[in-house]
């Protein structure tokens, strides 16, 4: 292969032979009350932050992923996902959903103890979040197919255990929200996605777990931790 061949990080669009392009990813966190709380901070409700991760952090529903190097506590987050499809800055909440080509399961992996010391230390978060094979990712599914979800239930099992279980309509910062404040902060493009956050519940993971995990009217991801 050509050196500069590379690929291009891309997702399945459902229902077509497309795949959309991955330009960025961004996530937010502490986006629902009983996850802030149980890291231990303040629930009052604030401007939201993101964190990135690279687009070749993406993987799709299936893959088999390694447990990370230079961590023992890699921990699961079940997130629903918006895919940009259009261009633009300073974008209003009355518009933002004009800009949502679609959505998606993913899941954030964290190495927590890496991101626990990070804090400690006022350092960024990137080595606990942006590791290789950190984005799994189900299809994306167009906005003009399915809507725009507000609602409905947001779960992850791990080897069959339920351990994290909620409800969109509980983002602290929803869809609209979280698009127009990270408007402000970067211009948006087509090949975006954007994590927005996870529920209570998140875990521990190891080497043979098998973890699965869904949104209602959306669709379900799998991975297995090898």
């Amino acid at each position: 292969m050509n050196l500069f061949d590379l690929p291009q990080p891309s997702v399945p669009v459902s229902g077509t032979d497309q795949q959309f392009p991955v330009r960025r990813i961004y996530c937010i966190g502490r986006n629902y009350e009983k996850h802030v709380a149980e890291m231990g901070y303040d629930v009052k409700r604030s401007k939201p932050f993101y964190f990135a991760k690279p687009a070749d952090a993406i993987v799709l529903s299936g893959a088999t992923v390694d447990y990370p190097p230079l961590t023992e506590d890699l921990h699961h987050e079940i997130e629903f996902v918006v895919a940009i499809g259009k261009r633009g800055s300073n974008v209003s909440v009355d518009e933002a959903l004009d800009y949502v080509f679609g959505y998606a399961v993913g899941i954030d992996l964290t190495r927590r103890d890496l991101q626990r010391a990070a804090k400690e230390k006022a350092r960024p978060w990137e080595t606990a979040k942006g590791f290789d094979q950190s984005a799994p990712i189900s299809a994306i599914h167009r906005a003009e197919d399915i809507g725009h979800p507000s609602s409905g239930r947001i779960w992850l099992a791990v080897n069959g255990q339920i351990r994290q279980d909620a409800g969109l309509n509980e983002l602290i910062w929803n869809v609209s929200e979280s698009i127009a404040e990270l408007s402000t902060l970067f211009e948006l493009a087509p090949g975006d996605l954007l994590y927005t956050g996870t529920p209570a519940g998140v875990g521990p993971l190891n080497p043979g777990d098998e973890v699965t995990g869904g949104i209602e009217g959306i669709d379900e991801i799998r991975i297995k931790i090898s």
